[in-house]
């Protein structure tokens, strides 16, 4: 039971590391003058409203900043036959040998699997007044 919920666990574990380091994501920022207006990720960034005025006036006091962080693009995909030989003589040893590292429980033969118990019509021990102390 153990093994098998840390057998799912890692695996899982494989999978959503693979997953986040393949994610590729964007991060925009709007300043209006020195301060930070709004930081967005994967939409854009709000703006300050200034810039209908700054049309009018034909200066900049707001910049956008876009930061892009890019995930792995190349996986790299490799078989048991790209191993060479002695490569795939040790692989195969050590799985032979782990699978057979461990043995099986002998089948447990239990006598009174089938074995059903007697109705009980009254409850002696409270007909007669013992009680276990």
């Amino acid at each position: 039971m153990k093994k098998l919920f840390l057998h799912k666990t890692f695996s899982m574990l494989l999978a959503l590391l693979v997953l986040f380091s393949t994610v590729s994501f964007t991060i925009e920022k709007h300043y209006c003058g020195d301060v930070l207006v709004d930081v967005s990720v994967f939409t854009e960034a709000q703006k300050c409203g200034m810039e209908a005025l700054e049309i009018l006036q034909k200066k900049t006091c707001c910049k956008d900043e876009v930061d892009v962080i890019q995930g792995q693009d190349q996986l790299k995909f490799s078989s048991f036959e790209d191993l060479d030989f002695q490569q795939q003589i040790f692989v195969a040893s050590l799985a032979y040998a782990f699978i057979n590292l461990f043995e099986g429980l002998p089948q447990q033969v239990v006598p009174h699997k089938d074995y059903s118990p007697p109705n009980l019509v009254a409850d002696i021990q409270v007909l007669d007044q013992v009680f276990i102390i």
